[in-house]
């Protein structure tokens, strides 16, 4: 095992996680969905408290890992999440019960983030995690700098995608898609750009124009 590798257990056993969120991992697992790591989580909740985040809008629910980790950090923020699945949702919303999030602090919406996102008003949220189907990540990215406040943040998740994105060599569809991004937003005036090793890697962006 390398050094690396003990430093990415180590960070993801130091982010304790609640009985909701341990729940939600769990149940991920079943359906076969990739939650953020633990790490991640915590550095998403650090992020969340650090500029007092009011407003969170969500791409890809899953099962609420990512989103009950945010609100940890911003426990009085309202999350608005998407997801194309209902029954995602489903699950999602006994698990926020659980972890004490009130109802009008949270909205899920089902449905395609493609038709959903245009009708979100702009600069009008503090975060926008997208953690969905990474062949349309460019198209998100292109929404979420719509629609956070300048000073807000844009966190994505799996930026590193299982080691394929550091790796010239994989030139998948998904590593290319990220690669596409780091290379535009490295290069972009409107934001500034930080990678986190952390886990599957996360992708922090905060909108200074």
């Amino acid at each position: 095992m390398s050094k690396n590798d003990v430093n990415w257990m180590y960070a993801d056993d130091f982010a304790v996680e609640t009985a909701p969120i341990h729940r939600a991992r769990e149940l991920s697992r079943e359906y076969g969905i990739d939650a953020v790591t633990p790490a991640v989580g915590a550095q998403m909740a650090v992020l969340a408290a650090s500029i007092a985040a009011t407003q969170i809008i969500e791409i890809g629910t899953g099962l609420g890992v990512s989103g009950l980790w945010v609100l940890r950090g911003a426990p009085e923020s309202h999350l608005t999440s998407i997801d194309a699945e209902y029954e995602y949702h489903e699950h999602a919303k006994v698990l926020f019960a659980e972890a004490g999030v009130h109802p009008n602090h949270l909205r899920l919406i089902t449905g395609s983030a493609a038709e959903i996102l245009p009708r979100m008003n702009e600069s009008s949220y503090d975060i926008v995690i997208i953690d969905a189907d990474p062949t349309f990540l460019l198209e998100n990215v292109e929404h979420a700098l719509r629609l956070v406040r300048v000073g807000g943040l844009i966190l994505i998740p799996h930026a590193l995608w299982h080691g394929e994105v550091a790796d010239p060599t994989q030139r998948g569809p998904i590593p290319t898609a990220f690669r596409s991004v780091m290379t535009l937003v490295s290069e972009s005036d409107a934001v500034l750009a930080a990678l986190s090793p952390a886990g599957d890697g996360l992708l922090q962006l905060v909108r200074v124009t």
